[in-house]
């Protein structure tokens, strides 16, 4: 089978005991960087030295195939350099390739720096979204938070460090200075520190320089209140520019907290 596993975002005492008894049975790795898992399994301490096969961004799409027929034969363990392969980190294709051959494909949970971030951030977790690194590009940012800007939904954000104070105050333009938001650096190591504020005041903060390897929390948008009646003539509205009704429908309704299926017979019935 193909197995799945997370390993420490910082700290080694992360390390589950399954992960470890895994590190120890395996045969065959794919990692991310074939160094830093042998590093891994030095300071471990497991003696086990399995057949490494690299996995990264430039060659996943083209071994993919070749690691989900190896996976039909032995078991397979995917790593990533740090946390859960997949997110925002090679593995998706080969998870992929694998399901689509009829493998087995299991995980072992463990580490995320998603998760914790958004436990440490205090912003409404019950529901939220990963969006993984904003783009480089300033207009091609500039255009993706335009697009997120009424998303009620908490949003998590991977960055570099290099490009934290750009990509806050782009944030702060988007989706207004005032909007809460986390930084969230280091998490689970010696220099851990998580800066809770404004989106303005973080990316005032950041333009000082900040390192290490950095989680963004922000808050959703506000839901707006507005009566039925008014969301209805909303939804019209976009449907007379050209929105398909069920597109309109769920889109008032994110920004309203209405039921989009009340907004869509209510729209149907008006027309």
């Amino acid at each position: 089978m193909l197995i799945i596993a997370a390993t420490p975002i910082g700290n080694l005492g992360d390390a589950t005991g399954r992960l470890r008894t895994a590190l120890e049975d395996a045969t065959v790795v794919a990692a991310e960087d074939t160094r830093t898992t042998q590093r891994l399994l030095q300071a471990l301490g497991i003696e086990n030295r399995p057949r490494l096969i690299a996995l990264h961004d430039h060659n996943e799409k083209a071994r993919a195939g070749e690691l989900a027929a190896l996976a039909a034969s032995e078991d397979v363990l995917l790593l990533s350099d740090a946390g859960m392969p997949t997110v925002s980190d090679p593995g998706y294709a080969v998870v992929a390739a694998a399901v689509e051959a009829g493998v087995d494909v299991t995980a072992l949970p463990g580490p995320s720096a998603v998760i914790t971030a958004l436990a440490l951030a205090g912003l409404p977790t019950d529901r939220f979204t990963f969006e993984g690194f904003a783009p480089r590009k300033a207009g091609e940012r500039k255009t993706v938070f335009g697009a997120l800007a009424s998303e009620p939904r908490t949003m998590v954000f991977f960055e570099a460090p290099s490009r934290l104070a750009d990509t806050l105050a782009a944030m702060a333009e988007a989706f207004g200075a005032d909007r809460r938001a986390a930084v969230c650096r280091e998490l689970t190591k010696l220099h851990e520190e998580v800066k809770r504020g404004p989106l303005d005041e973080l990316a005032t903060w950041a333009a000082e320089g900040v390192r290490g390897e950095i989680v963004v929390v922000v808050a959703g948008a506000p839901v707006r209140v507005v009566s039925e009646a008014d969301a209805v003539a909303q939804v019209l509205r976009m449907v007379s520019a050209g929105v398909r009704l069920k597109e309109a429908a769920a889109e008032v309704a994110a920004e309203t907290g209405i039921p989009s299926r009340e907004l869509y017979r209510a729209a149907l019935a008006a027309r």
